[in-house]
């Protein structure tokens, strides 16, 4: 019998720069990625066995989860006070909306730069804020760029690890774009649809949809998380 099956899927941004570099260009690159990201993902209906399966996604943005009136602005990129520590009655409404966004997800694709050669402080902040209870038993996909030759692929490896540690659990595939004011329009339309590095993502959201529907089905067949 065929089905379609509409994964809730949050892409976590990694960057909260403001300022464009001293050599000019975008203050914030990744936001010509995570707009292509989500054009590719409502423009997208998989098979998957006999089902069918889309996206209803969410992004979360650390510029308004920790701007003012945002969900975290309390603590703080800083952490001082992660939501775990908090009795639950203490969290105001946004800061409840968020994780239970976060909860809800059956898939998370996290879109980053490399800063110092690592995760950005924005991107580990935001989902450091909420326990691995909200995470566990769903796969991720890792997205990342610079301007530079190596697409953020030194960040890649660190937030494997992160995820790892949070329960969510990087599938294999990574998409790195070097460039990507190169590759893609200011709103995220690529120059050239047919560029190889391009092809990247669909097969990253393969594996991705796979892992999502396995594990959400097994997490609804054991009622365990």
């Amino acid at each position: 019998m065929t089905s379609t099956i509409a994964l809730n899927t949050v892409i976590f941004l990694g960057s909260a720069r403001n300022v464009a570099p001293p050599w000019g260009g975008d203050k914030r690159l990744g936001d010509r990625v995570v707009e292509w990201v989500k054009s590719s993902l409502s423009g997208r209906a998989s098979s998957l066995g006999d089902d069918t399966v889309t996206h209803a996604v969410r992004v979360i943005d650390p510029v308004d989860v920790f701007g003012p009136g945002g969900a975290l602005s309390h603590s703080g990129a800083e952490m001082r006070c992660p939501t775990f520590f908090a009795p639950d009655s203490s969290l105001s409404e946004s800061t409840r909306e968020l994780r239970d966004v976060i909860k809800a997800a059956d898939c998370y694709i996290i879109v980053s730069p490399e800063y110092n050669h690592t995760i950005p402080p924005a991107l580990s902040s935001v989902m450091g804020h909420f326990g691995g209870s909200n995470y566990k038993c769903k796969p991720a996909g890792i997205v990342t760029y610079s301007p530079g030759p190596f697409a953020g692929m030194r960040a890649a490896m660190a937030i494997q690890i992160m995820c790892h540690e949070l329960g969510c659990l990087p599938v294999s595939k990574l998409c790195g774009l070097p460039g990507p004011a190169d590759l893609l329009e200011s709103g995220g339309a690529p120059k050239d649809p047919e560029h190889r590095l391009l092809k990247q993502l669909p097969e990253l959201l393969d594996q991705l949809e796979w892992m999502a529907v396995a594990m959400k089905s097994q997490r609804e067949k054991t009622g365990t998380f």
